[in-house]
């Protein structure tokens, strides 16, 4: 399969394309290069036959045009998003642009080319969003695929947008969709402005480590390289027009989840004090939701899927990776924003 995949160079698509890759597939990676995407990510598989490179913006009509007509993908992976919610808050317009006018923008490309090539079965438009689109749960609960969508960011508002773009696409013009809704991802190449990077960075730096609020929101933690496993997983095997919830099985207050990967680093790259004692509360974010929880029966049920790696392992892994990596997360600190409290305004 040829597979076209948007936020190739960015941290969960980098995951899909070193993984289609691995698998055998062909892989068009299509990324703007915007603040968070990093072609080292991708360094492992860029000497391939099986991999191409292609700059450009999501949000351009002409350009996805070219290279639809030049690569003739079987599939498209539509992981190219701005995700940061606290930047969301500071800056929803740039939201709105990419993961909105540029979904519809990506959509019609796709729509073109596909009904060009005399609307072929295989082809799949997979969309990658987020749990946040059906916004928060309390102490009980989790989301499942009927959820209905109550996004509380203008961040989950924009992915809420661009999923229900992807369904009308579906229904009126026959273009054969799969949507995919995930947890909170972690791993290698997370990009440090999220929170485990900053834990484990602000850590290794004896800088405070900021915690929002009490610590007490809970999410669902699921590993990259699971996420890339089970994106691949329903894009070969999943029926036309179908939705799945991805989530890591693995809940855990911020709180519970920083003392943790805290706990690791004192074994691993102890210092004279428990790394903990740079835990400091702040100011919480606006409107933070409070619980996020996947149900994955579906998912478990129809494709037999179900993520590898626990959370315990996964922290293990990621903090492994980030002390045996400094040049990769060293060379991103000085991009726009990282290392400073983002969130806090009314937004532009």
């Amino acid at each position: 399969m040829k597979i076209l995949v948007t936020g190739g160079a960015g941290f969960i698509g980098s995951a899909v394309v070193r993984l289609a890759i691995a698998r055998g597939h062909q892989v068009v990676n299509l990324d703007a290069l915007t603040y968070a995407a990093c072609l080292d990510n991708v360094a492992s598989v860029a000497d391939s036959p099986n991999y191409a490179f292609e700059h450009a913006d999501i949000r351009d009509g002409t350009a996805l045009a070219t290279i639809f007509d030049k690569h003739k993908p079987d599939a498209v992976m539509h992981l190219a998003a701005e995700s940061h919610v606290d930047r969301s808050i500071d800056g929803p317009g740039a939201f709105i642009d990419t993961n909105v006018t540029g979904t519809y923008t990506l959509l019609e490309a796709a729509r073109n080319y596909w009904e060009d090539q005399g609307k072929p079965e295989r082809f799949r438009f997979h969309h990658i969003s987020t749990d946040e689109v059906y916004g928060t749960l309390k102490d009980e609960g989790q989301f499942t695929e009927d959820t209905p969508y109550a996004p509380n960011s203008p961040y989950a508002a924009s992915k809420a947008s661009s999923d229900h773009l992807v369904r009308a696409w579906g229904e009126t013009y026959q273009l054969p969709f799969v949507i995919t809704n995930c947890s909170n991802n972690y791993g290698p190449f997370h990009f440090p402005e999220k929170l485990i990077p900053v834990v484990i960075l602000n850590a290794l730096a004896g800088k405070d480590i900021p915690i929002y609020g009490q610590g007490l929101n809970v999410r669902d933690w699921l590993y990259v390289e699971d996420h890339a496993d089970a994106l691949i997983t329903v894009l070969e095997q999943s029926e036309n027009g179908r939705t799945y919830n991805i989530g890591g099985e693995n809940e855990a207050r911020n709180i519970d989840l920083v003392e943790s990967i805290c706990a690791i680093l004192d074994r691993l790259r102890p210092a004279d004090r428990p790394y903990s004692r740079l835990i400091t509360y702040v100011q919480d974010r606006p409107g933070h939701d409070y619980r996020y929880a996947i149900d994955p029966t579906r998912l478990r049920e129809e494709l037999g899927w179900r993520p590898s790696v626990t959370l315990q392992q996964g922290l293990e892994k990621t903090v492994q990776w980030y002390l045996d990596n400094p040049d990769w997360w060293q060379a991103l600190q000085a991009r726009d924003g990282v290392g400073t409290r983002l969130g806090t305004s009314k937004g532009t």
